[in-house]
């Protein structure tokens, strides 16, 4: 089930990203303009796109809040997937453009001025961008949200660039003052091809992330495991399982499984049975819905429960003796 906390407090951090972003984007653009730094104009585009990110992320959690209706029976998890995924493209084109504009400007490379402003707007981006990402990383681990998640990393890898670009700026600065003829402009834009490449990376990475749940993969190994080591434990009151299928939408899990008991147990019995394995899941993997399916085991396993068969091969015996016409 949807926690309507976890939804507000999504709301809120998402809502903290886009007006840092809001923030940064206008001072990373003043100064870059003011200096002529191509690298700092670089991380203004940079944090256009976290904006752009921040924005459809708050988009995101709103929509995937929303409880399932009858055009959505399974709900609304999967806004989150998309969001992430095309938060993940949009860095492959910021990075495009950083490389366009470094390269230009190394071919066609012009004096900086006033470089203690880029430092200084480059540091505070640094600062500013750790700090709501760490938060947008806590939140979004805690609640599973792949949206949160995608732009934590969008900010995090502003951190890192910006930490790179203020030390060339830096670099730039002190070859100024205590070495005038050494030309050292060239660093800008190199340091902004590395911001590109840098985000490359970091874009590849969250593009599988987002998108294999769009795919409905499987849940994590662990989790899968879990839940056969878990009805594994409840022999012989379950004589097997199989049919196990499981996958994500949002921060919703999907866990599908066919438990087979003797063939003899009352129907209320049987429904109580499947009542507690549910329940069992949902307070392991908080936010699953779980579909169990009762079918009767004779002690005979075909090929599709042989491996998920729970019981000794005495007590497959012993139920094959019971149920001889079977």
């Amino acid at each position: 089930m949807l926690d309507p906390h976890a939804t507000r407090e999504k709301t809120r951090v998402a809502l903290l990203s886009v007006i840092s972003n809001s923030v940064l984007v206008a001072l990373k653009l003043i100064v870059g303009l003011m200096i002529g730094s191509v690298s700092v104009i670089s991380e203004a585009v940079h944090s256009g796109m976290d904006l752009l990110a921040a924005g459809l992320a708050l988009f995101a959690v709103k929509h995937a809040g929303r409880p399932a209706d009858d055009r959505h029976p399974y709900g609304h998890g999967k806004v989150e997937n998309i969001s992430g995924t095309v938060e993940a493209l949009l860095i492959f084109v910021a990075a495009a453009w950083i490389v366009y504009e470094a390269l230009r400007k190394l071919q066609h490379p012009e004096p900086l001025e006033s470089v203690g402003w880029g430092v200084g707007v480059m540091a505070l981006s640094a600062l500013l961008n750790t700090v709501v990402s760490e938060m947008l990383f806590r939140v979004g681990r805690r609640t599973d949200s792949v949206a949160l998640q995608a732009d934590a990393w969008h900010l995090r890898t502003d951190v890192w660039t910006s930490a790179g670009v203020a030390l060339s700026l830096l670099v730039i600065w002190v070859g100024e003052r205590f070495a005038p003829e050494t030309n050292l402009h060239w660093l800008d834009p190199v340091a902004a091809i590395l911001v590109a490449l840098l985000i490359t990376h970091a874009a590849v990475k969250l593009t599988v992330q987002a998108a294999r749940d769009l795919l409905d993969w499987s849940l994590p190994a662990e989790e899968a495991d879990w839940i056969r080591e878990h009805v594994r434990t409840l022999t012989p009151t379950v004589c097997g399982f199989h049919r196990l299928r499981t996958r994500k939408s949002g921060a919703m899990r999907f866990i599908d499984l066919h438990l087979l008991v003797d063939e003899d147990m009352h129907v209320h019995k049987a429904h109580a049975v499947a009542e507690d394995v549910t329940e069992c899941i949902r307070e392991h993997l908080p936010g699953s819905s779980v579909t169990v399916h009762i079918e009767p085991c004779a002690g005979k396993c075909d090929p599709d429960c042989a491996a998920g068969c729970v019981l000794t091969e005495a007590q497959r015996t012993a139920v094959r003796l019971r149920h001889p016409h079977a």
